[in-house]
């Protein structure tokens, strides 16, 4: 472009500079002439001022001029790509300062009309995640553009498995302004067993204002849809099923292989223990008549107390014959002062062994303390009688005991329990009754 001259005063050259415009990221010139009306040599400096100083160039910058003589200059416009470069009207000056007559000195302005243009910069992370029904994104999104943007997102599936909510949904950014958008991907359905799931898809950004708007009017860099995958996992992993597997195998072989087995073995075991018993009171062996009595029996009415209870009170007990000794039952009941230690016995008879098979000792009132069984020197048991109400023991093969020593009891009375009538009791009271075959030691 080549302006029309302007004429000035004395040293002073004639100017004028039309409106321009230019796009960030071009280039765009336009030409300036310099003419002297003055009667002497003039060198004219020419400076670029205002906003547009920074990416306009004058060539050439300084001019030589002969009295009626001008030159023409480019003035050249590179403005940068950027959001600081905002859309709209910028003042361009131009100071012309003549070497001879400094005071001469004129700026030219006039108008850059800087075009719209828009670009958005967008960031997805993380490209991948892993969940059951849903996962969760964020969008970093940046106007690089020049001009406001309103800005939408769009995400694509291959199919309609997917749902996708963006928040905020529509975000509106000045030019190099930033904001952060989150993304939850959700499925319609869970995996429930077998491999994960991937579900690929991708996030499209743009400015909604691009729709209301003719194409043309603007300049627009079109940027690729973002690339990002969801993988739903199954909510119970494989090696949950090989579990769930091995696991009812092992029942149906428990009931069908190990249970019939146990329960034949313990059966069997049973009906040993059953056989290798002594015959119990009041049965007759084979062979013994209906009303006899083996060698050495007593009557029912036969003393059982022989070196009865100490300390603790005495027992008594029955005899029956068997043909080889007498099954013989003894009780041993010893009642305690709380604070107290009392030992009730039975001694075994001179010229007999008492074979015990069976004790039954009972706390029947739910007393507290220590209660010891001994069979002569030997402890049998000591146990805790708040721990039970009734206990019994019981031996296949019997615990032979000889003349002299004693079948004893020893109860330590901490604290009385409260029997059936609901009062507390003054003091314990246990009760030992032992069983078993009472045999003599004379041929």
């Amino acid at each position: 472009m080549t302006p029309s001259a302007a004429s000035s005063g004395p040293g002073a050259p004639g100017l004028d500079i039309p409106a321009v415009t230019v796009t960030p990221g071009d280039t765009t010139t336009t030409t300036l002439t310099v003419r002297n009306d003055s009667d002497i040599v003039e060198a004219y400096s020419l400076e670029v001022v205002g906003d547009c100083a920074s990416w306009t160039t004058v060539e050439p910058a300084r001019v030589s001029l002969y009295p009626g003589t001008s030159e023409t200059v480019t003035l050249r416009l590179e403005p940068p790509r950027s959001p600081e470069i905002r859309a709209g009207e910028m003042p361009l000056g131009v100071r012309v300062l003549p070497a001879e007559h400094p005071d001469a000195v004129q700026v030219l302005e006039t108008t850059v009309h800087i075009e719209e243009f828009r670009e958005l910069r967008t960031e997805l992370a993380p490209r991948r995640r892993r969940g059951w029904l849903r996962g969760r994104y964020r969008l970093a999104v940046q106007n690089q553009g020049n001009t406001p943007a309103q800005v939408c997102f769009t995400a694509g599936q291959a199919g309609e498995e997917l749902a996708f909510a963006f928040n905020p949904a529509k975000p509106k950014l000045e030019p190099g302004e930033s904001a952060e958008v989150g993304l939850r991907v959700r499925t319609g359905k869970p995996v429930w067993f077998g491999s994960p799931v991937v579900w690929q898809f991708t996030v499209d950004t743009t400015d909604d204002r691009d729709q209301d708007e003719q194409p043309g009017s603007y300049d627009t860099v079109v940027r690729t849809p973002l690339e990002a995958e969801f993988v739903q996992i199954p909510i119970f992993p494989k090696w949950l099923l090989a579990l769930l597997a091995a696991l009812l195998a092992l029942l149906i072989a428990w009931f069908t292989l190990v249970r019939p087995a146990v329960r034949s073995a313990a059966k069997d075991a049973a009906d040993e223990a059953v056989r290798a018993r002594p015959t119990p009171a009041g049965q007759q062996t084979p062979g013994s008549g209906a009303g006899s009595a083996g060698p050495g029996t007593q009557g029912s009415g036969a003393s059982a107390g022989a070196g009865g209870g100490s300390s603790g009170g005495g027992g008594g007990g029955t005899s029956t014959g068997n043909g080889s000794g007498q099954q013989s039952s003894q009780t041993i009941d010893v009642q305690t002062a709380s604070g107290e230690t009392k030992t009730g016995t039975y001694t075994v008879p001179k010229d007999s062994i008492f074979g015990v098979t069976d004790i039954v000792v009972a706390n029947f009132q739910g007393d507290e303390g220590v209660l010891t069984i001994s069979f002569g020197d030997r402890k049998i048991t000591t146990i805790a009688m708040e721990t039970f109400r009734n206990q019994d023991y019981h031996w296949v093969t019997p615990i032979k005991i000889p003349e002299g020593d004693a079948v004893s009891i020893e109860v330590t009375c901490n604290k009385p329990g409260t029997p059936a009538t609901g009062l507390r009791a003054k003091g314990c009271h246990e009760v030992l009754n032992v069983s078993g075959l009472l045999s003599s030691t004379k041929q």
